[in-house]
């Protein structure tokens, strides 16, 4: 009996052991079976060649801030009261022109003193001289003394001394009068208006803003590598969003009829700094706008998309081989359907290509469709696009 019993329990045992061990290889078999599934599963993607092409460049621009050379205040003289104003606001002005008319009521009085004081000098000169001519004639006959001779003429020279200092205080009044007359500083239009008619003013204070927005200029600091296909007279083209172009800074009516979607303004490049010819790592570029079609107000304008005019070759790869925002990084296909990842340094793009600078050498593949889910090393159908 305890013979049957122990058969009986090495069997269970061996039947146990038997069963582990075949689900041990099944376990094993299925996961080796798995591994080469994904070892050989292919993505389908969408493939294109690094090329070089001629490439006009877009930039995205968070603010261009315009700016007038030629804008600047019409400031008062002298202290008066204005009395009335002989232009209004956003007139067209020229240089010279009267703005302002002041009055002040101590300087007429001043003047009229002065000219009191003249014709006292011009008596006391007249006396003075009559004196010295005389003493020289008397002295030409030895009837005076060297003294009084000296004396009547010393008293002559003061006399006109006095004379010369009285008219000079009245010309003086008399500029003094002039200012009273606000003038516009240069040509252009009158943008603002800071005193109204009958407000007391002092010598110095701004009474309006003139300006000429005809004429425009920005600055944009650029990398050398963004720069270094510039040259001076070369043409870009700015596009705004519509909403942008309505805010108003000088309430004139510039701007205002700039409702065409998608308008664009030509700028023109008048400097590059540091030159061209030195080594720099950012330049500062300043632009020209031509605003006689009154677009524009020297203000800050956000949103902004510069287009250059001009085209240069450069290698370039679809826009859409960036796997990230910081466009650093592309997926990169060998000769085995194996993608790698790579880091380049990229410039700017036309919104359709954009131009590398380093990691990418002509003819190199990179992925531009289905990056969803790829990583580094995997296996991939690539369907090749041609360049255009």
């Amino acid at each position: 009996m305890k013979k049957i019993y122990g058969v009986a329990m090495v069997l269970i045992i061996f039947m146990a052991l038997a069963i582990v061990a075949w689900g041990a290889w099944l376990n094993y078999s299925d996961e080796n079976q798995i591994a080469n599934r994904m070892d050989n599963r292919r993505v389908e993607v969408t493939a294109a060649k690094a090329a070089r092409r001629e490439f006009a460049p877009t930039i995205s621009l968070d603010a261009v801030r315009f700016v007038s050379d030629n804008m600047t205040d019409a400031v008062a003289l002298t202290d008066g009261r204005i009395l009335s104003w002989q232009v209004e606001k956003n007139e067209k002005v020229s240089k010279g022109q009267n703005l302002v008319e002041m009055v002040n009521e101590s300087i007429p009085l001043k003047i009229q003193q002065a000219e009191s004081a003249i014709s006292r000098a011009e008596a006391m000169m007249t006396q003075a001289r009559n004196s010295y001519q005389r003493q020289g004639r008397l002295k030409a006959r030895r009837a005076t003394s060297q003294e009084k001779y000296e004396e009547a003429e010393a008293q002559y020279m003061a006399a006109q001394g006095a004379l010369r200092e009285a008219q000079a205080q009245r010309d003086q009044y008399l500029v003094q009068q002039g200012w009273l007359s606000v003038k516009a500083p240069l040509d252009g239009e009158v943008l603002l208006i800071y005193q109204q008619a009958g407000a007391q003013v002092q010598a110095g204070t701004p009474i309006a803003l003139v300006g000429d927005f005809s004429q425009l200029t920005f600055s944009l600091n650029l990398s050398d590598r963004d720069a270094r296909h510039l040259q001076l007279g070369q043409t870009i083209y700015l596009a705004f969003a519509e909403r942008k172009l309505t805010g108003k800074a000088y309430d004139t009516d510039y701007g205002v009829g700039n409702k065409e979607r998608g308008m664009e303004i030509k700028a023109v490049l008048r400097e590059i700094v540091p030159d061209l010819s030195e080594p720099a790592d950012i330049r500062r570029t300043v632009w020209a706008v031509d605003n006689r079609a009154r677009l524009l107000e020297p203000m800050l304008y956000t949103g902004v998309t510069m287009r250059t005019g001009q085209s240069y070759e450069a290698l370039t790869v679809p826009l859409a081989a960036m796997i990230d925002k910081a466009h650093d990084k592309v997926f990169v296909l060998d000769a085995e359907g194996i993608i790698h990842l790579r880091t380049v340094k990229a410039g700017a793009d036309d919104k359709k290509y954009i131009e590398i600078y380093d990691g990418l050498v002509e003819g190199d593949t990179v992925i531009v469709g289905n990056l969803e889910g790829l990583e580094d090393g995997m296996k991939v159908d690539a369907e090749v696009e041609g360049d255009n």
